[in-house]
């Protein structure tokens, strides 16, 4: 019994520290354009990319 008297307010700080990562994502824009990423990689660059001197 004394166990959950450290268990339980841990829980609490870490469902809390997760859904203030999640608030912080979603204020962000994280969420905003689920397939743009997806298919991005479809389509080429308009520019290409420089030569590399090696």
């Amino acid at each position: 019994m004394n166990s959950l008297l450290f268990l339980i307010p841990a829980a609490l700080l870490l469902g809390g520290l997760g859904l203030c990562a999640f608030l912080w994502a979603v204020r962000d824009g994280q969420f905003e354009d689920l397939d743009g990423s997806a298919t991005r990689i479809l389509y080429e660059d308009e520019t290409p990319l420089p030569k590399r001197h090696t």
